[in-house]
């Protein structure tokens, strides 16, 4: 498998995401936080040629801000990119979002969405999507979820927002309420169905910890009561593995089959956990719209003793094909490489093979252990039946990102 840098040589870049346009799959878009000069900054990275060669850009921040990361992207009929971010001041995080309407070669000023005030609100971990979805009426919304965090300065908690865009990204009604405000909540995701069903994937770590989905028959604009996926056993913060420092947050990921394949309509949802004793990738699926869940399925395969983790899946809007990217230790039980799992037989099984084709040492260009590559890596599909995958990668000696096909 073929692996490209994507970031400059000698810039500092990590939290890879990745979208591709499905009518020219060569146009393709990259976003990550790149700190080459001390705070964290919104940088993309655009492709005319498949991922072979990469143009980077380092978008605005708004007016009084010190910094942007969480830097998602989303691709959308038919010249849109939207980049979202979460940046902030000195005491809160707001969400912003750049449009695009050249595929990328150009973007808006930062469109303030969400924005943060003091300890009272703190807009963080966001997510944009915009609905593709072949035989959906609501063609064309613009979705957007964050993890909203309240009263930061006490106990404080965390709800998962919603907010919607009926115009391409210009304006944003009023958010929208997803999960309970007593829960607790990790870094959500979006999937969006063949007809335009909205799913909103989230994990709660309080009360309990559970997999837990939310969705919208109208568009975004009301959502039902989650439904419970799985339990979940947090993987520790900090892995047990001598000599790692950073941080490994669990997350929710979520993807749609909107093919015409007889997998059409399933609904896959995939996140690490830690019940066998070690860091590892589960996947269970719907058939039903996202009403009852299969019992989640073990798609990683290092075996006992390795740790792997952020997982993110993209599902072929052609052919059906899932593939699930992720980091593991398995080679050497340090080092990390990324693996991809892929199954064209709708989740039953999954074949997994190895991304990337060098090692990364977290640790590289530090005298200590790191304490952060990143809190994510991403992978898109680019139909019919081929994807793009990005992950921080440290083989040049620091961390930058790295694409893989």
């Amino acid at each position: 498998m073929a692996n490209v840098q994507v970031s400059p040589p000698g810039a500092l870049a990590q939290q890879p995401y990745v979208a591709v346009n499905w009518l020219n799959t060569n146009n393709i878009l990259v976003s990550a936080t790149d700190f080459t000069s001390g705070p964290p900054l919104v940088a993309v990275y655009l492709s005319n040629d498949s991922g072979n060669t990469w143009s980077p850009t380092i978008l605005p921040l708004p007016s009084g801000f010190l910094g942007g990361e969480s830097n998602v992207v989303a691709y959308g009929f038919s010249s849109i990119f939207l980049v979202a971010s979460h940046v902030f001041n000195a005491v809160s995080g707001t969400i912003v979002v750049y449009r695009s309407t050249d595929n990328g070669m150009t973007f808006s000023a930062p469109i303030i969405v969400a924005p943060g005030y003091g300890t009272f609100t703190n807009n963080v971990q966001v997510i944009v999507e915009i609905d593709n979805a072949q035989a959906s009426s609501f063609q064309g919304n613009s979705y957007l979820i964050y993890v909203h965090g309240f009263n930061t300065d006490v106990i404080g908690g965390s709800t998962v927002f919603f907010q919607r865009s009926l115009d391409g990204g210009v304006t944003w009604q009023q958010s929208v309420l997803v999960s309970p405000e007593a829960s607790i909540v990790t870094r959500s995701d979006i999937g969006i169905g063949l007809s335009g069903i909205v799913y909103v994937a989230y994990i709660t770590l309080s009360p309990t910890t559970e997999f837990k989905v939310s969705r919208s028959l109208d568009g975004g604009e009301t959502f039902l009561p989650a439904v419970s996926v799985s339990s979940v056993t947090l993987v520790p913060d900090v892995l047990p593995v001598t000599g790692y420092g950073f941080l490994v947050l669990t997350s929710a990921n979520i993807a749609t089959d909107t093919s015409s394949f007889p997998t059409s309509g399933n609904v896959y949802v995939t996140w690490q956990d830690n019940r066998l004793g070690y860091a590892a990738i589960f996947l269970s699926t719907s058939l039903d719209d996202g009403v009852t869940w299969s019992a989640p399925l073990l798609i990683s395969n290092s075996g006992p003793g390795f740790q792997n983790f952020f997982p993110a899946i993209a599902v072929s809007p052609k052919t059906g094909l899932i593939t699930v990217i992720y980091y593991s230790n398995q080679a050497d039980g340090f080092d990390l490489n990324t693996y991809v799992a892929e199954s064209s037989n709708g989740g039953n099984t999954f074949t997994v093979s190895q991304l990337s084709t060098a090692p990364s040492n977290p640790n590289a260009g530090s005298a200590t252990p790191v304490t952060t590559i990143g809190y994510y890596i991403d992978i898109a599909s680019s139909p019919p039946a081929n994807f793009i995958g990005v992950w921080t990668d440290t083989r040049t000696g620091a961390q930058a990102i790295f694409s893989g096909t």
